[in-house]
């Protein structure tokens, strides 16, 4: 997030911050075949939404994150720190700089639009999972099914993008269990 927040041409809003961070799990899964942090992502009415951060940065004062990041009064994100790149892979850090230059100039209403495209994970999944028809007539505007970030992958790609997810969430799950 605050590599989103610092390297952003323009204000991060919280819809704007969710889109960014989903582009990067995105392009992490397409180039790299590995997942980047790992969260599931939803389908919802305006793009991929990974629901545990939408909670995060909706109460208008962050609180897990309270460290890292603030909310303006205008709504959107600041950085309270600076970015520290030791956490981070150089595919990981190339990955995310390859978004910014991207995408990091969009508003938040362009990258939902881009996230609607017919070609997109998003759509595929919305129009699949019968979801796509309730957004456009207001009936719905969540649902919890969740993105596949390795749909598009080949056999081998999508082999390896599902044995790095699962390494992953078995080191988060002995990390959360060390800490009860």
């Amino acid at each position: 997030m605050i590599y989103a927040i610092n390297h952003s041409s323009a204000p991060v809003c919280k819809t704007k911050l969710l889109k960014l961070l989903y582009l990067m799990e995105e392009t992490m899964a397409k180039v790299y075949h590995a997942p980047f942090l790992a969260l599931p992502y939803e389908v919802w009415q305006f793009g991929a939404v990974q629901k545990d951060l939408f909670a995060e940065l909706s109460d208008g004062c962050p609180s897990i994150l309270k460290d890292y990041i603030a909310q303006s009064k205008d709504g959107n994100f600041i950085a309270k720190k600076g970015f520290d790149d030791d956490e981070f892979s150089d595919a990981e850090i190339e990955m995310m700089e390859s978004v910014m230059r991207k995408y990091g100039d969009k508003t938040a209403t362009q990258l939902v639009s881009l996230l609607h495209k017919k070609d997109s994970l998003w759509y595929r999944t919305a129009k699949e999972k019968g979801v796509l028809s309730l957004f456009k007539n207001g009936q719905a505007t969540t649902s919890a099914y969740t993105i596949d970030l390795s749909a598009d992958l080949d056999e081998c790609q999508k082999e390896d993008y599902l044995q790095t997810l699962a390494i992953r969430e078995t080191a988060s799950d002995l990390r959360s269990k060390a800490n009860v």
